[in-house]
């Protein structure tokens, strides 16, 4: 089994796991291998060393330098709240736009709600003082994730 590090072109990284060098590359050329995050087909493979545990303790961060989170965490982290916002939301679909002003003028129930609108038809929404937030759904989680 080869684990390989990976990077499409809006620079989101994962990992793939192939069983070979080749398998990997007949898959990329067959647009099958894509970035879990915004299903990009563009993907290269990074460059990545073998592990080597060698016992060493790690070495503490000195004090006075700033703590920043890596972008895998970061990653991790809007995954997990999109994972939230499918789970707590009804899928409107197409009718989004109206279903949201429903909503907002008391014609329907209020809940949360998520589907597809236009960039003209969320400003629209925006202007009328409808709380809306465009929300990327990576492609993998549109359907059952292994």
């Amino acid at each position: 089994m080869k684990v390989l590090n990976l990077q499409c072109t809006h620079h989101h990284a994962f990992e793939g796991w192939f069983g070979s060098e080749d398998d990997f590359r007949d898959q990329l050329e067959r647009g099958l291998v894509e970035c879990p995050i915004c299903g990009d087909t563009s993907v290269a493979k990074l460059p990545s060393a073998p592990r080597l545990n060698l016992g060493a303790q790690p070495q503490p961060a000195p004090k006075n330098e700033v703590a920043t989170v890596p972008e895998a965490a970061l990653q991790a982290a809007w995954l997990k709240m999109v994972r939230h916002v499918m789970a707590n939301t009804e899928d409107v679909g197409e009718r989004f736009a109206e279903e949201a002003r429903r909503i907002h003028y008391g014609e329907s129930e209020e809940r949360g709600i998520r589907g597809q609108a236009s960039r003209e038809e969320t400003e629209a929404l925006l202007e009328e003082g409808i709380g809306v937030l465009p929300l990327p759904i990576p492609k993998a989680l549109k359907g059952p994730v292994q």
